[in-house]
Parts: C-alpha cells; structure tokens; sequence
C-alpha cells in the first residue's frame, strides 16, 4: 500500500473518530498545542504529525496504533486531481487564478523579485460579520524568500 493511501486511510479514521466523539478541530488543536489550520491539515495528511502529538491525537480520538503511525509519515504531496472538483477548494483556485498575477505584482513591486513561502507559512481562517452576510477571512502569512544569485 502507497504512502498516500496509508495517510488517507489515516484521514478517514481521524474523521470518523472526529464525528464519534464530537470534538471540534479546534478542541483537537488546543490539546495539542497547534494552531487549528495546520492541525487540520497535518491530520488529513498533508503534513508529518511529530510522535508526541500524534500520540496526544491518538489518546483523544482513540485511534489505534496503525492510525498513530500513519499520522506521523512523511506525505507524498501531489497535484489537486478530485479536490478541484470540490466548490470550495475550486473556489481558491478561482481566485488565484484571477487574483494570482496582480498578487505576483504587488509582492515584486513591495518586496522585490522573489516569492512567498508556503514551506515557511502561517494560515488563518476567521468569521467576520457584516451586514450583507459572515465573511470568510483566510490570511496567507508566508516569508519572502528572495531570488539571490
């Protein structure tokens, strides 16, 4: 079985597990100490969970050993495939690729020729009420790495 079937079958025991004992991924964020973004993220496994707090996840969601290990693999990342399907997720690509080269700009034009870091990188994601309707608020916070010949 390949890395990423072994991570997903990890995501889908978190998820389950997650829907059992009805935490929230913020109360699985708090108990481990992580920012809620990236807990997220590093469960469904897109990043490797470091062995404590994959264990702290375990004791919590009562996963079993297999899950444990899984968690803590190294994920092979790859293009989007299916999740573009997704309305959400094609909704960031949407605006990327409407947004993506006057954001290019801005960072040359502010910073220099160079770009943002997704490896170095903080993400947010926050409710804000307006009158019109809630606001969803995502925040990149990525250093700039310049191009240094």
């Amino acid at each position: 079985m390949g890395a990423n079937a072994v991570k997903e079958q990890a995501a889908e025991a978190v998820r389950e597990a997650k829907q059992r004992t009805g935490m929230t991924w913020r109360e699985i964020a708090e108990g481990i100490d992580r920012p809620k973004e990236w807990t997220v993220s590093a469960l469904l496994g897109m990043h490797p969970v470091p062995q404590e707090l994959a264990e702290q996840v375990g004791e919590m969601l009562s996963l079993d050993e297999r899950t444990v290990l899984a968690l803590q693999r190294q994920p092979v990342r790859t293009g989007l495939g299916d999740l573009a399907d997704d309305p959400t997720i094609y909704r960031f690509l949407e605006a990327i690729a409407v947004y993506g080269p006057a954001i290019k700009e801005l960072i040359h034009e502010e910073f220099g020729d160079g770009i943002m870091s997704a490896i170095n990188f903080n993400i947010d994601v926050s409710r804000r009420e307006a009158a019109g309707g809630d606001r969803v608020v995502v925040t990149f916070d990525g250093k700039f790495l310049d191009y240094a010949w």
